[in-house]
């Protein structure tokens, strides 16, 4: 025996299970469930995002009937902080996450010029690659004294360059440039690295390794490359010397093969190199010469 119960759905309950999806620079995707299994009727959510940066609200309303929901928050800052509040519109108990959404990229292609008495830093314009900057925030620039251990913020530029003077003749600088931090340094960008040594040459660290290790490789592939070809050029002259040698014996063997004994005749090498071999062979006496015995 058996007997089915249908509970009575508490709309007081927290959504379950909240979480982000995906975040970019402008948007973050989350994702929960229903209070309860199976919802036999629409439900209408509230979600209040907090921006922990500007310290401003904003809510949006979702009504499905599904029971796991995935929801986009849009009109989002690079690099901002945010806490994001979901409960069902009757204000029952709430579920929160915090979201960081992503900075914007680094400034490209970032080098150095020297001069007599100053340096230059150039780099790319982050617009051609970032459609949410706009030139009017401009770039900050920082500097680390790795011999000093002191990091200083140069100042800030709307400009692709900027002059750093007074340098130490001794000292390693690193030089980094990103997008101008907002807010009291609390959203800014993804930093470019640069490192410069006391010689005056700029060196990207990035650039650097490829470098290095193009470098190795531009070594270990010619060496490899004369091995193998050493070891063929060898490998033929040797082949060449064996058929050359195989040849030089079958004809000796076959200019002193005796079809008659059916085997090669080979004398023992005491008379070679003799004068009388080529004295005509004694074939026989005649009766008619008269023998002398000493």
């Amino acid at each position: 025996d058996y007997v089915v119960v249908k509970m009575i759905p508490d709309n007081r309950l927290p959504p379950r299970h909240l979480h982000s999806v995906h975040t970019g620079k402008t948007f973050a995707v989350i994702k929960w469930e229903s209070p309860y299994d199976s919802p036999d009727q629409d439900m209408l959510y509230a979600v209040a995002v907090k921006d922990l940066v500007r310290k401003t609200d904003k809510i949006y309303k979702v009504k499905t009937r599904n029971s796991t929901v995935e929801y986009t928050i849009k009109k989002l800052e690079p690099g901002g902080k945010y806490h994001v509040i979901v409960q069902l519109g009757n204000m029952s108990k709430e579920s929160s996450v915090k979201i960081s959404t992503v900075p914007l990229s680094a400034p490209d292609a970032l080098k150095i010029i020297t001069e007599s008495d100053h340096i230059l830093l150039f780099w790319k314009s982050l617009a051609l690659k970032e459609s949410n900057f706009n030139e009017s925030r401009g770039y900050e620039i920082h500097m680390f004294d790795s011999l000093m251990n002191i990091t200083a913020y140069l100042g800030n530029t709307t400009e692709n360059f900027f002059k750093v003077s007074n340098l130490k003749i001794g000292h390693n600088y690193s030089f980094t440039v990103q997008a101008r931090c907002l807010y009291s340094g609390q959203m800014c960008g993804e930093p470019a690295t640069l490192l410069y040594d006391e010689l005056g040459t700029g060196e990207d660290s990035s650039a650097a390794k490829t470098g290095r290790s193009t470098d190795v490789a531009a070594i270990v592939v010619p060496v490899l490359f004369l091995l193998l070809v050493t070891l063929g050029v060898g490998f033929v002259v040797l082949y060449t010397r064996h058929r050359r040698l195989q040849n030089s014996f079958t004809a000796f063997a076959n200019s002193h093969y005796s079809s008659r004994l059916g085997s090669a005749i080979f004398s023992s090498g005491d008379d070679l190199g003799d004068e009388d071999d080529e004295a005509p062979m004694i074939t026989g006496f005649s009766d008619d010469v008269p023998m002398v015995i000493a």
